[in-house]
Formats: C-alpha cells, sequence, structure tokens
C-alpha cells in the first residue's frame, strides 16, 4: 500500500469499543505532513542506509495508518511515532544481521536535506554536509541501545521519560544508557579531533 493511498483513505474519528460518543482522532493527512521529515532524519541518524530509508519511513507510516484508531492521546503524536520507528528499524538490522551505520556518510538526499535548512551560501551547506558526516562516523561507534538514546535524547531533543515511553525501559536504565552514550561520544569527538587537527596518522 502506498503513502498516497494511505492518505487519500485517512481515519476521521472512530466510536470507542462498545459504542457511545465518537472521540477525535488525529488526521492522517495532518499527521503525516508534520511529522514525515522528523521521520526520515530519525530513521537517518538511527543508522537506515540511504537507499532503505524511502522504505523504512513508509513502513513507519503504514503502520501509523493502521493503528490510528487504536492512539489514545496519553503520548504526543511525535512520540508514538518515534516508537513505530524504533521498532521498525530494529525490525530491519534484525532481518539483516548487520550493525547500524555502515553506510555512505553522505547523500544527495542529505544534501538536500541541508539546503532547506540554509541560511547562508555555498560554504554553510559544505560546513553542514561535514557536520552530518561527522555525526555519523561518531554515532555508527556506538551499540544499538546507546545510540538510540542519544539520538533522541540529542538529536531529537525528548526527555527521559518521553525515551522511556519510547524504548519501554524504565527512566533510570534510561539515565544510565545515555550517560554512557554522552561519555562515548565525547571521546570519539575527541579523538576525531585529535586525528584531524593533531597531526596523528
Amino acid at each position: 500500500m502506498s503513502l498516497l493511498s494511505l492518505r487519500k483513505g485517512s481515519v476521521a474519528g472512530l466510536p470507542p469499543e462498545g459504542g457511545g460518543a465518537f472521540r477525535a482522532l488525529p488526521d492522517f493527512d495532518a499527521v503525516y505532513e508534520e511529522n514525515f521529515k522528523f521521520v526520515w532524519r530519525a530513521a537517518r541518524r538511527l543508522g537506515i542506509d540511504p537507499a532503505d530509508t524511502d522504505d523504512i519511513v513508509q513502513e513507519v507510516f503504514v503502520i501509523a495508518h493502521r493503528r490510528l484508531p487504536e492512539f489514545e492521546g496519553r503520548a504526543q503524536v511525535r512520540t508514538w511515532l518515534y516508537k513505530i520507528l524504533v521498532g521498525v528499524v530494529r525490525h530491519h538490522f534484525r532481518s539483516r544481521q548487520r550493525k547500524p551505520g555502515h553506510r555512505p556518510a553522505e547523500s544527495p538526499d542529505d544534501l538536500e536535506s541541508l539546503r532547506d535548512q540554509r541560511h547562508g551560501g555555498p560554504a554553510e551547506a559544505v560546513e553542514r554536509a561535514e557536520a552530518v558526516r561527522i555525526l555519523d562516523g561518531i554515532l555508527a561507534r556506538l551499540d544499538a541501545d546507546k545510540r538510540e538514546v542519544f539520538v533522541l535524547a540529542e538529536v531529537e531533543q525528548l526527555s527521559s521519560v518521553e525515551i522511556a515511553e519510547v524504548l519501554g525501559v524504565n527512566v533510570n536504565t534510561i539515565y544510565s544508557r545515555l550517560r554512557t552514550a554522552r561519555q562515548e561520544f565525547e571521546r570519539a569527538l575527541a579523538r576525531f579531533q585529535t586525528r584531524e587537527f593533531g597531526g596523528e596518522p
């Protein structure tokens, strides 16, 4: 099923089980329009190859469309979508038995995304592309659990409580993973800076 056909068949609202008043549901078209870019970006930061990103994003929204009648509004729509995305990404890597992050550091889609956010000229676009390359290279060194927590906290700016909801673990575990992930990220960044600017081979 394509995203286009899903969007044409948006769910407007369903009555709860047993009858009663209709409960309002998020409009699928609005969910898609408002959240496509962040789902795409988060999928890339979680290690999905450029060639697989469109398929992963489509799968996320296919699942979201199917589950929309079950959405109860206890969490933000974006948090709910993150939970779906993490499940899809985990299944993707389990099915391929490979570590996230083994992909080209840049792609035309990455560069297009950077152009959308650009406030300066070509030099700024190149700098952002380089920053994406460095970030992806460092994230690829984190194991899957730490990478998920780090991306959700530091890149997507979710709270620890929201991350615990997305990943289905307790908040103390999130604190522990995030602390370790930050330490490993800082060490990897320091090694990169030493190699690039300190003259090490």
